[in-house]
């Protein structure tokens, strides 16, 4: 296999090595059902106990307030099809820049739901006026009916373009007016610094392989007292919200994966702000007509940039032979070829969004790795 430079750590990570270490031990020795009573089970059990502290602790919850699923689409879906209670006619608030698991969910809601989208401004901020002008506006079209509850969605930090959104303040806007607030941290989580009783979340979404944990586990953060039932029937698991054996290994790797890297933010943060800028500095100095999307407060890493006149898909694919992995946008929409929807939604002139590819570095990329990224696509573009 050829040596790869992997720059697409928005779409997945490495696994850490402490978790990979972790995960073994409970697949090939202390592999017991942790709903089971015997002795066997009981290491697996304290694990999951354990896993949930070291979570909470990261994000400044309560481990009662976390609970495991099966990565960020899970979670997203359960909190936007889930809140309230089953008879509630409900209205949801959310952007057209959000995650398509919060898209989809939001579309499938029934004739009981109403759907309004926040407006986004070019860097991709929902700003609290917006935010308060959407909600008010929603009242006087509307009788107050005595089941009707109401949810604000907003991501936290976009996983195209890097934006990372002021949710304190949306958050009180939404309390403010009686409306529950999450935030899908998926791209945020382990990246940049979050307690979520600052914040004011009611609800947040994560997933473990986003932050270098395994793949196929995530997890809900759910304040206490927030009302939201079951998206998954059947045992009693997770207190009785979430049914289904319990997946050990994972669970206690994402614990140590997030733990990691949440002691080593500031050191990669600016490990990550001097990748960006060598990358950057070699696209300026060759003087290319490029946009670089986001607002001034992104995602350690992610860098999306429009290249005026040129195919981004080509781009990649002509990248892709030369052993250098990023991406057009989304992993999700890797099977699309249109225009994102998240550009679409920021108003990116056509021009350069036919142009976009995203390059997500992490924490095991090099300055040297970005320089030769770089000079690869001013090769590309200019030959």
């Amino acid at each position: 296999m050829k040596k790869y430079i992997y720059a697409d750590n928005a779409a997945t990570t490495k696994l850490d090595d402490e978790a990979f270490e972790i995960m073994k031990s409970y697949l090939l020795e202390c592999y017991g059902n942790p709903s089971q009573p015997y002795f066997f089970s009981m290491k697996a059990r304290r694990a999951i106990k354990e896993a949930r502290a070291t979570i909470a602790s990261c994000i400044g919850a309560l481990p009662e307030e976390i609970f495991f699923t099966s990565g960020g689409s899970e979670s997203n879906n359960w909190a936007i099809k889930c809140f309230g209670s089953q008879s509630d006619v409900r209205t949801i608030f959310t952007s057209e820049i959000e995650h398509h698991s919060i898209l989809n969910a939001c579309k499938r809601q029934g004739n009981n739901s109403t759907l309004i989208y926040l407006p986004v401004t070019f860097d991709g901020y929902i700003t609290s006026a917006a935010l308060q002008n959407a909600i008010m506006k929603e009242k006087s079209n509307r009788a107050v009916v005595s089941c009707e509850t109401k949810l604000v969605s907003v991501m936290l930090a976009n996983n195209e373009i890097g934006t990372i959104q002021d949710i304190k303040k949306l958050a009180a806007v939404s309390h403010e007016n009686g409306v529950l607030f999450h935030t899908d941290a998926v791209q945020a989580v382990g990246h940049i610094k979050i307690d979520v009783k600052d914040l004011g979340v009611d609800m947040l979404s994560a997933s473990s392989h986003k932050f270098n944990g395994p793949k196929g586990i995530g997890f809900l953060y759910i304040r206490k007292g927030t009302l939201i039932y079951s998206l998954i029937d059947g045992g009693q698991q997770e207190n009785g919200m979430r049914a289904g054996t319990e997946n050990t290994a994972a669970i206690a790797a994402m614990a140590v994966a997030l733990k990691n890297n949440c002691a080593y933010i500031e050191k990669n943060t600016k490990k990550l702000a001097e990748i960006e800028k060598a990358f950057l500095s070699v696209l300026d100095n060759s003087k290319m007509d490029y946009i670089r999307n986001g607002g001034e407060n992104r995602v350690p890493g992610n860098i999306s940039v429009s290249f005026n006149g040129f195919s981004g898909e080509m781009l990649l694919h002509r990248l892709d032979l030369m052993g250098i992995c990023v991406s057009t946008g989304s992993a999700c929409d890797s099977k699309q070829t249109q225009i994102s929807h998240v550009l679409k939604a920021i108003d990116l002139p056509m021009n350069y969004a036919k142009g976009t590819i995203r390059v997500s570095f992490g924490k095991y990329n090099t300055v040297e790795e970005a320089e030769i990224i770089a000079k690869l696509i001013i090769s590309i573009i200019k030959n």
